[in-house]
């Protein structure tokens, strides 16, 4: 038996959940977000939105919103620790070409933009999913708290430790990529981090990214080589200013101008490529069907285009098995090349030996400019632009941050 896709019921409140809510929402299908923790998780990391994740954005009518507030990128920098240039990609031209810069905000002001857009679907907040069944007319989701619901389809966007992900392939536990990261937010002016600033250091098995989120508000990560389950004992600070203390001018200051309880420290996980997401009724979106390690800068980015193709295929779908697997078809090619494309940047960045890092730097000197943007453009981009722009930008962009300019 078949039918229409009334009900959807998602698993996870985090962006890839709360971004397929409101795709799914817009073409006219009952959504529940369900969400484990006992209120909406606002982490206060930074995130680096493509063109394409704006594209997608766009198309969710939340562009507007985030260019209220979000620096568009000008040039991505490249270079090593002793500051020699690798490479600088000119995503100024991006606004141009595809009508949307790439821009840095804040994990928390993305997840709280789309929260807002929702204020008439229903999300849950300690709603842990303990199981699910099946059937030929729809999916009920079991609660550790005894409760149960049913829906015609169940969304996995639960996280990389997703339990819907565990329950339909088994559970092991995530890869280690053998490096950590440690993040945080420096509030410096624009005469520290002018605005639109990215650029990334490489170093010796270790790291430096940094870029502004927001006026006086500038996310960086620290990344070295090191073994999975560590802690800081002490205050981060100390450990990470020595370790960067030699690099270009505002590395350090960037450290030192974050209050050490408010750095992060994270063993960097992702998972091999799936050569499927779902079964019957259930499907995966995000991290939980496609984790991505911060290397490509595509991680929230592709869980926005995994919702905007879902609820295209679900959208007046009568077999909604049928239309999982389109969905399924479609993203798994491209997020299993984004996986690997991560994976291998990320053991390059983590080298270590004097010959292999000066192979690195010759080879992103030579190439990383021309071949590896023009790469990066079209993998991130041009897919994107299967999506026309549907919302006109009128509002007056930031005082702050003009995102709607042509960047050069």
């Amino acid at each position: 038996m078949t039918r229409g896709i009334r009900r959807a019921l998602i698993a996870g409140g985090g962006i890839g959940g709360l971004s397929a809510a409101l795709a799914l929402r817009r073409h006219g299908i009952e959504t529940t977000v369900f969400e484990s923790a006992t209120r909406l998780r606002d982490g206060g990391a930074g995130l680096h939105i493509w063109t394409n994740g704006m594209i997608g954005l766009d198309c969710l009518g939340v562009a507007d919103r985030v260019l209220d507030i979000a620096p568009a990128q000008r040039v991505c920098e490249f270079r090593t620790h002793r500051d020699r240039r690798l490479g600088a990609w000119p995503v100024g031209r991006f606004p141009r070409r595809y009508g949307l810069p790439t821009v840095a905000i804040g994990r928390s002001d993305l997840h709280a933009i789309l929260r807002d857009a929702l204020s008439d679907t229903e999300i849950r907040t300690g709603a842990e999913v303990a199981g699910f069944s099946r059937d030929d007319t729809g999916v009920t989701v079991e609660f550790t708290d005894g409760r149960t619901e049913r829906g015609d389809v169940l969304i996995g966007a639960d996280g990389v430790h997703s339990a819907v992900r565990r329950k339909l392939v088994g559970d092991r536990p995530p890869r280690f990529t053998g490096y950590v990261a440690w993040r945080g937010t420096a509030a410096v002016g624009p005469d520290v981090v002018p605005p639109g600033t990215f650029r990334a250091y490489f170093g010796h098995g270790t790291r430096f990214t940094y870029y502004d989120t927001a006026p006086g508000r500038t996310y960086w990560m620290s990344v070295a080589n090191g073994a999975p389950g560590g802690r800081d004992e002490d205050d981060p600070t100390t450990k990470l200013i020595r370790r960067h203390r030699d690099w270009p001018d505002p590395v350090a200051r960037l450290v030192a101008a974050t209050p050490a309880g408010d750095i992060l420290r994270h063993d960097v996980v992702d998972r091999p490529p799936l050569r499927r997401w779902g079964e019957g009724r259930v499907s995966l979106l995000g991290d939980a069907a496609h984790p991505i390690t911060f290397n490509i800068g595509q991680g929230a980015c592709q869980a926005i285009e995994d919702a905007l193709v879902l609820a295209e295929r679900l959208a007046d779908a009568t077999d909604a098995v049928a239309a999982l697997r389109a969905y399924e078809r479609e993203r798994i090619p491209r997020t299993a090349a984004m996986q690997r494309l991560a994976w291998r940047i990320g053991r390059m960045g983590a080298w270590e030996h004097p010959l292999a890092i000066r192979a690195r730097e010759e080879f992103m000197a030579a190439g990383w400019d021309l071949f590896a943007f023009r790469a990066a453009e079209q993998d991130q981009v041009a897919y994107a632009l299967r999506y026309p722009p549907v919302h006109a930008h009128t509002h007056e962009p930031s005082a702050h941050h003009d995102t709607r300019q042509e960047l050069q």
